[in-house]
């Protein structure tokens, strides 16, 4: 029985996560021609075919499908091991401030590894969708971490991706052609409503509040519902929903930007490298 390498398997589960090889080239900083040799290594070594290959990107066969649920149990158990041996010494409390897109959707595999290569840290996450809360709470020594989108060349903090506004709407609904334009959005304070009450005030477009959330689930069951259009960045954008491209003003740009505080702890400097690293894989996007 030959053995399965776990850099094979990392790189399988970045282009399934993609479904792109270039795209999974770039998070994995190598050339589409080495994923493409670990990836016939790995059928070879499996005798199976994961994938089929399109010219728009890549498709899981079942095996592949099976092969990804397995691989990323066997290198979280891989991850585990290393981080009791390794890291055993890491610990206190890491307290992190997201908004909600953050914390339901980029951050999970970011925050898996953290808890999985440093098991004795205790991390505390807090939500809330108004960014300057959250650099307040961190000013105020309530957190450790903060990690917000804030303007395009804001100030403060370490801007990590770069990302804009859209307005998306449901396929079965055309709402952005409805006066006044009903809008699914976030409480007050949250930059995603901002932008687009400014942006429309700005084009004398008539609007109105028709849904509002602290839950980016809610949002979308309301965009989906057809009760208004929303506000997403781009890179977020579910696949079942549509970028209204015209029609309506143009949002800003946008920056994923990490605030850490003055003084913390070991831990939440390597939680703060870890989300590092997930930005330069991709996984922010």
């Amino acid at each position: 029985m030959k053995d399965l390498s776990i850099p094979l398997l990392r790189t399988f589960v970045t282009v399934a996560r993609t479904q792109n090889l270039t795209n999974a080239a770039q998070s994995l900083h190598k050339a589409p021609s080495t994923i493409s040799m670990q990836l016939n290594r790995l059928e070879e070594l499996l005798d199976a075919r994961l994938l089929e290959r399109g010219q728009y990107g890549v498709r899981l066969t079942a095996a592949g499908r099976q092969l990804e649920e397995d691989a990323r149990q066997l290198i979280n158990l891989h991850d585990q091991i290393v981080g009791n041996y390794q890291h055993g010494t890491i610990n206190g409390t890491v307290r992190l401030g997201t908004h909600d897109q953050y914390a339901t959707r980029a951050l999970t595999p970011i925050l898996e590894a953290f808890v999985l290569s440093y098991p004795e840290a205790n991390l505390e996450v807090f939500s809330d969708h108004r960014p300057q809360q959250l650099i307040k709470m961190l000013d105020d020594g309530k957190l450790d971490i903060a990690l917000v989108e804030m303007p395009l060349r804001s100030e403060g903090g370490e801007r990590l991706t770069l990302d804009e506004l859209v307005w998306v709407r449901s396929q079965a609904h055309q709402v952005e052609q409805r006066s006044p334009l009903p809008l699914a959005v976030f409480p007050e304070g949250c930059y995603h409503r901002e932008c687009a009450q400014s942006t429309l005030n700005d084009a004398d477009i008539n609007y109105r509040i028709a849904f509002s959330s602290q839950s980016r689930a809610g949002i979308l069951t309301a965009v989906r519902a057809g009760i208004g259009v929303g506000v997403l960045p781009r890179s977020t954008v579910e696949h079942d929903m549509i970028v209204v491209e015209s029609g309506l003003p143009q949002l800003p740009k946008t920056n994923t930007t990490l605030f850490i505080a003055k003084q913390v702890n070991e831990a939440s400097t390597r939680l703060s490298n870890t989300i590092r690293e997930g930005a330069r894989n991709g996984l922010l996007h």
